[in-house]
């Protein structure tokens, strides 16, 4: 069975300008162990996904319809004490800006000693030690020094390093990562994401890696999925995704990266901007934006076809594509 079941999901946010479909029937499936990462650009619902699934919406968001199971318990409609049990013991998170997910006025040790506290039955002084050795484990030096300064007397790579330590000091089932390394630069992204592997590893925990960086998922990840207008246009493991992409938005992310072959020529960016959330079209939400887009496109949406067992898509370029071979072997045949 399954860590994390999410069937069908559906998030909408209430506004005075109408309901807006940040979430739009997501499913997936998450093992022990396994790194699922989670694409696409800003806006597309990677981080929503994550929220419903932890039930952190702000007031006017709401799962209108849909399934959430941890371990076969139905979270949706579980009720805020099941879920005050879940975050932190079952479920952590590690947020976009460490700056703001700290609390300035009061000590590190303070914040990871009330998590602790919170959802552990440990005493002052097992929670003290406890937060020194998630300090020492996420490779913190001097930690009983660090316990009592202010989160703005750290860097911002050490900062997210106890916001991991805090995420981890319950010993989660599953760790959500909401983009850890964005605010960070080059060197220090590469530390925090070797850091994860390793604890992950040594806790055998699932991770949910929530970026739009395809470089961290090709390190990170086992399997994928791109999220485009709050729809999961494309799941599969991560080698399929990267090696044999079957939705235009993916080879679009695909063609805008930088590499060693095309040194010195122009990247290729997706032209136009995403959809309005508030006005979502008929047919496929990235048909204007789409250099191979037909007519169908514009009109109806592209259920899931499956490419292969590891590998499911939702476009009509695979449809087409699959016509056309069909019909080449019927020629041949005859």
């Amino acid at each position: 069975m399954a860590l994390l079941e999410v069937n069908d999901l559906h998030t909408s946010f209430f506004t005075p300008a109408g309901e807006v479909k940040a979430v739009n029937g997501v499913s997936f499936f998450l093992e022990r162990g396994k790194v699922l990462g989670i694409v696409g650009e800003s806006g597309s619902g990677k981080s929503v996904t994550a929220y419903s699934i932890m039930q952190i919406l702000e007031k006017t968001g709401k799962i209108v319809s849909g399934s959430v199971k941890l371990d076969g318990q139905e979270l949706v409609g579980a009720g805020e004490k099941v879920m005050k049990n879940i975050r932190g013991n079952k479920i952590s998170i590690i947020f976009q800006d460490p700056m703001t997910s700290l609390n300035p006025t009061y000590t590190i040790g303070h914040q990871l000693m009330e998590a602790i506290l919170l959802h552990t039955d440990r005493n002052k002084k097992q929670a003290y030690d406890r937060a020194v050795e998630m300090l020492k484990l996420v490779n913190v030096n001097e930690p009983e020094k660090r316990m009592k300064q202010y989160p703005f007397e750290f860097s911002g790579g050490m900062r997210q390093r106890v916001m991991i330590a805090m995420a981890l000091a319950c010993e989660p089932d599953i760790l959500i990562a909401d983009e850890p390394t964005t605010a960070l630069d080059v060197t220090i992204q590469a530390q925090i994401l070797e850091l994860m592997q390793k604890l992950q590893k040594e806790m055998g925990m699932a991770i949910i890696m929530i970026t739009h960086d395809l470089g961290v998922v090709a390190q990170m990840c086992d399997e994928v999925i791109v999220m485009y207008a709050g729809s999961a246009c494309e799941q599969g493991t991560a080698d399929e995704i990267f090696y044999n992409p079957r939705h235009e938005y993916t080879k679009g992310l695909m063609r805008s990266i930088p590499t060693l072959d095309n040194e010195g020529e122009k990247l290729h960016p997706i032209t136009g901007t995403p959809i309005d959330l508030l006005n979502m079209p008929k047919g496929c939400p990235f048909a204007p934006r789409c250099d191979a887009a037909m007519k169908i496109c514009l009109r109806q949406r592209c259920d899931r076809m499956t490419i292969n067992d590891d590998h499911v898509a939702s476009c009509w370029v695979n449809v087409r594509n699959s016509m056309e071979n069909n019909n080449q072997e019927g020629g041949k045949a005859k």
